[in-house]
């Protein structure tokens, strides 16, 4: 009985003699994964096709903050209309401007695309961030090659940072009220 005890079990000291005792064991696993059939490897990526409407626009929605904006680009000047006002009326700051066209600057594209956004909620630099958040993804749509070049930039990603709440017995999300020694 010891003798038939000794055949089975074989002393295991390092994880290289394990995995030798499991092979040894199991030799019909072993036999199995043998014959599973193997999966084709796939072919090259498939091509996107640009998502378009009728009148030959891409169409994406942009988020920061509480503002959320819908933005259309279609081939032209290089116009930006926001909420029926150009981009020089309804963004009077220089950098409110910069942050919206940023997107055409990483891909090279500028004065190439009209954009018409409308926006809502949150004040003016979250606006800008949207509108720049969605002619980055209706970039993507209008022409998914440029996809890698925004995504390094950081263009396509919703800046997930919104305004922390308010704690109770506080005057503000941190700030406490005013204490005095003495």
């Amino acid at each position: 009985m010891a003798d038939k005890k000794d055949e089975k079990t074989t002393e295991v000291k390092d994880l290289k003699d394990l995995g030798e005792a499991v092979k040894a064991d199991a030799p019909e696993a072993k036999a199995e994964v043998a014959e599973a059939p193997k999966v084709e490897a796939e072919a090259a990526p498939e091509k996107k096709e640009p998502k378009l409407d009728a009148q030959g626009r891409a169409y994406a929605t942009g988020r920061r903050k509480d503002a959320a904006a819908r933005v259309w680009i279609k081939p032209g000047s290089g116009k930006v209309i926001v909420n029926g006002r150009e981009q020089e009326i309804y963004f009077a700051r220089h950098t409110h401007r910069l942050i919206l066209n940023q997107p055409f600057l990483v891909v090279d594209n500028v004065g190439k695309f009209d954009v018409m956004a409308t926006v809502k909620g949150g004040g003016l630099s979250g606006q800008a961030g949207a509108v720049r958040h969605g002619i980055s993804r209706a970039l993507e749509n209008f022409e998914p090659g440029l996809r890698p070049a925004l995504k390094k930039a950081g263009m396509l990603t919703r800046d997930a940072r919104i305004v922390e709440r308010k704690k109770v017995g506080k005057h503000k999300a941190r700030r406490t009220k005013q204490w005095a020694k003495r």
